[in-house]
């Protein structure tokens, strides 16, 4: 199991937009932080299986009773 952040092209926009005023607030010692959404992955059956949220893992785990069972009362 692994987290990554999103690499997207709408998050690497949004940084852009982010880096005049990240700037000015880093010079001020204000230390700011770029907050990026997590995706949760992991490798079943083969293959590499990627969430943005605890939904669409409950949507595919609803598909998978072995994992249901692995993950019961965690989501």
């Amino acid at each position: 199991i692994s987290f990554a952040a999103d690499l997207s092209t709408e998050t690497w926009q949004a940084r852009k937009e982010w880096q005049d005023i990240f700037n000015v607030l880093n010079h001020k010692n204000m230390q700011p932080r770029i907050l990026y959404s997590a995706r949760l992955s992991f490798k079943i059956e083969g293959e590499i299986k990627s969430f943005p949220d605890k939904q669409k893992l409950k949507e595919f785990v609803t598909t998978k009773p072995a994992l249901q069972e692995i993950l019961r009362g965690t989501i």
